[in-house]
C-alpha cells in the first residue's frame, strides 16, 4: 500500500501537458512613469500587436515593475514585444512614424525601418523554462 501510495503523484503527472514558465526582465526604461505594455505570441501574423490573437497574452504593468512571469505556457516558440506608455494613453506614440515612446522585442534583434520580423524575435520555451531580458530602446 505504501508504494502504490509513493507512485501516486508519478501517476497523476503522466497524462499532464507539460507547461513552462517565462521570465521577463526589462531594461534601460528612462523612468518610471506611466506603464509597461506586454504582447506575448505565438502567431507570426499577429505579431508584435497581438490585436487578432485570442491566444495571445498581453499585459500592462507599472513602470517600476521591471520583471514579469508567464507561468504555464504550452512550450513552443514566441515573440514578445514590448512598449513604455509613459503617458499612459494605451499606445504606443509616433511623430512622423517613428516612435516617441520606449519599445523592445525579445532576443533584442538590430532595428532598422519598422518592427522586426517574428522569426527575429522568436525563442523557444521548454519544460525548463525561459528567460528574456529585453532592453527597452527610445529613438527621442
Amino acid at each position: 500500500m505504501r508504494r502504490l501510495a509513493a507512485l501516486a503523484p508519478l501517476a497523476l503527472s503522466v497524462g499532464a501537458s507539460p507547461v513552462a514558465t517565462l521570465k521577463v526582465d526589462v531594461d534601460a526604461l528612462r523612468s518610471e512613469r506611466g506603464v509597461i505594455r506586454l504582447c506575448l505570441t505565438a502567431v507570426e501574423s499577429n505579431f508584435p500587436t497581438c490585436e487578432d490573437d485570442a491566444r495571445a497574452i498581453a499585459r500592462s504593468v507599472p513602470a517600476t515593475m521591471r520583471t514579469l512571469a508567464y507561468e504555464g505556457l504550452p512550450p513552443g516558440g514566441y515573440a514578445v514585444a514590448i512598449i513604455h506608455d509613459e503617458n499612459g494613453n494605451g499606445k504606443l506614440d509616433t511623430f512622423a512614424g517613428i516612435p516617441r515612446e520606449g519599445f523592445g522585442f525579445s532576443r533584442n534583434p538590430r532595428i532598422a525601418f519598422g518592427p522586426p520580423r517574428f522569426s527575429a524575435a522568436r525563442f523557444t520555451v521548454d519544460h525548463d523554462g525561459e528567460e528574456q531580458r529585453i532592453r527597452m530602446r527610445y529613438m527621442f
